[in-house]
């Protein structure tokens, strides 16, 4: 382990840099329920474990889209991001708090925020970061009640809405 506060050199840089990004665009396969995005941050032998499902990421990668459509949308926020790197591994401790927004059928809408963190074992392979393992752990979670009514809200209306590849925004790019 680095010592807490030494310059890295820029190799360190780099794969730090490369990590965060396999973080991040996992976040962004899960909100947008793409599968393809979701597949490029693990290994082909990855594993994972999300408590319900543990066994091969690819496969869960496979199934989750369809499972989170169950919400109208989500919104995973990364926080502190820490990775021990130790040559072509890392151990990468990762802080997320995910909103889930559902749509009331009969019942008013509401959002499940889980707070939690991800601790994945991470590799680098002929240059390149990503996932062999990742494990995820729970903090606490709520329920609460949450409204998209733009009636309420005026200044909202002409924005942009979020959406599932390939229809959110940032797929017209």
């Amino acid at each position: 382990m680095t010592q807490t506060g030494a310059v890295p050199s820029v190799e360190e840089v780099a794969d730090r840099l490369a990590i965060n990004a396999v973080v991040a665009m996992h976040s962004r396969g899960v909100d947008r329920a793409s599968t393809e995005i979701l597949k490029s941050c693990y290994w082909e032998d990855a594993e994972v474990d999300y408590g319900g499902y543990k066994g091969p990421a690819h496969a869960f990668c496979e199934t989750l889209p369809e499972a989170i459509k169950r919400y109208t949308n989500t919104q995973h926020q990364l926080g502190n991001t820490l990775a021990e790197i130790s040559g072509d591994s890392a151990i990468v401790e990762t802080y997320v708090t995910a909103y889930h927004y559902l749509t009331g059928e009969q019942e008013p809408d509401t959002e499940m925020t889980y707070i939690g963190r991800y601790i994945d074992r991470m590799q680098k392979r002929d240059g390149v970061w990503k996932i062999a393992f990742r494990q995820v752990v729970m903090t606490w979670h709520q329920n609460a009640l949450a409204t998209a009514d733009e009636e309420r809200n005026p200044s909202l209306q002409a924005l942009s809405r979020a959406g599932r590849y390939p229809d959110d925004p940032l797929f017209k790019f």
